[in-house]
C-alpha cells in the first residue's frame, strides 16, 4: 500500500486553520488561542461530542476517547460518575474555567446547543460499506433490521432518528454522503449515544445501495404520506414484519428520490386524522420502526404459547 506523503496531512490542517479564519467575525484573544489549538492539536479522525449522556455512552460503548473536558463547577452525580469511569480508563480529564469552556462550546456546539458542562473529543464514527453493513447485519440477526435516510439534512433528525432505530432493535442505518447531515457533535448527542452502537454505512450511491439490500434478499420499505397501503397492516397482513428489511425515509419537503423510490418493494404511509398533512421524519420513522419491533415481539409470545 502507498502512503502518502506526511506533508498532505499538513496542508489540510492549515487549510482548514485558513478557512476557519476566514469565517470569523470576533477578535476574542481567547478565541483565537483556543481555536488554534484545537484546529492544529487535534487529528483529523475525530470528532467533538457533547452532553452528559453521550460522553457516559461513549465511556460505555468502550469507544476511543481521546480526552474529556469538563467545566469548572459542573456538579451532580453524573460529572461525579464521567470523572470516576474516565480516571478508571485513564482518560484524561480536564477541569476549564468557565470562560475558556464557554469558547470551547462554542466552537464545538454552536449558538443554540448546551454541552451540559462536558465536552470529549473521540475517535470518529465508524462507517462501513453497504457490504460490510449486510455481513455484519445478518450475523447479528437472520431477519437484520435497518433504516435507510434519503436527504435528511438536519442532524436533530438524524440523531432522533439512530435513537430510535437503536431502542428499537434495528442493525445498522445508511447515510448517503451527499444530501445527508453530517455524523457531527449535534448528531451524537440528539442520539443519546445511539450512533455510538449503531453500524453505520456511508455510501455515495444509496439507490444502488439499496439493490445491494435487495440482491440480499432484504424487502425495501418507502415510507410516504402518499402510499395507499397501512403501514400497520401491510407490515401484519404481507407478514413483512418477520423478513429482512430495510426502512427508507426522506425529507419531509422532498421525500423520496425516484431512483431511490424505483428501488423499493412496498411503500406504507401512517394514517393522519388531524389538520396537519405530515409528520416529522424522525417520528414517522420511529412510530414504523417500533410497529415492527411490536408485531416480532406478539409473533414471538405466540409462537412460544404453541410450542
Amino acid at each position: 500500500m502507498q502512503k502518502k506523503p506526511p506533508h498532505r496531512d499538513k496542508t489540510r490542517k492549515i487549510h482548514r486553520l485558513l478557512l476557519f479564519f476566514a469565517k470569523c467575525e470576533e477578535t476574542s484573544i481567547t478565541k483565537t488561542m483556543v481555536c488554534f489549538t484545537l484546529l492544529l492539536t487535534h487529528p483529523l479522525h475525530t470528532v467533538y461530542i457533547f452532553g452528559r449522556n453521550t460522553v457516559a455512552e461513549a465511556l460505555a460503548s468502550g469507544k476511543k476517547i481521546e480526552k474529556i473536558f469538563c467545566q469548572y463547577g459542573a456538579e451532580g452525580s453524573p460529572i461525579t460518575a464521567l470523572r470516576i469511569q474516565a480516571e478508571t480508563a485513564r482518560i484524561p480529564f480536564a477541569l476549564m474555567d468557565r470562560q475558556k469552556f464557554r469558547t470551547l462550546e462554542r466552537e464545538v456546539c454552536g449558538e443554540n446547543e448546551n454541552a451540559q458542562g462536558v465536552i470529549a473529543l473521540v475517535s470518529a464514527v465508524k462507517t462501513l460499506s453497504i457490504g460490510e453493513l449486510i455481513e455484519q447485519a445478518f450475523v447479528a440477526s437472520e431477519q437484520p433490521l435497518l433504516i435507510a435516510l434519503d436527504g435528511i439534512t438536519d442532524p436533530h433528525n438524524v440523531g432522533a432518528i439512530a435513537r430510535s432505530a437503536e431502542c428499537a432493535g434495528f442493525h445498522g442505518i445508511i447515510v448517503p454522503e451527499l444530501r445527508a447531515a453530517p455524523l457531527s457533535g449535534t448528531a451524537m448527542k440528539t442520539s443519546a449515544g445511539a450512533l455510538q452502537h449503531l453500524a453505520v454505512a456511508k455510501t455515495s450511491n444509496l439507490a444502488k445501495a439499496l439493490e445491494d439490500c435487495r440482491n440480499a434478499d432484504f424487502r425495501i420499505i418507502a415510507l410516504e404520506s402518499e402510499a395507499e397501503q397501512d403501514y400497520s397492516k401491510a407490515l401484519h397482513e404481507g407478514a413483512l414484519f418477520n423478513e429482512p428489511i430495510v426502512v427508507v425515509v426522506g425529507s419531509e419537503g422532498a421525500g423520496i428520490q425516484r431512483a431511490v423510490r424505483r428501488v423499493c418493494t412496498d411503500a406504507v404511509s401512517i394514517p393522519l386524522q388531524g389538520r396537519v398533512a405530515s409528520l416529522n421524519a424522525s417520528v414517522a420513522s420511529g412510530i414504523v420502526m417500533f410497529e415492527i419491533m411490536r408485531q416480532r415481539l406478539q409473533a414471538d409470545v405466540h409462537t412460544a404459547s404453541e410450542s
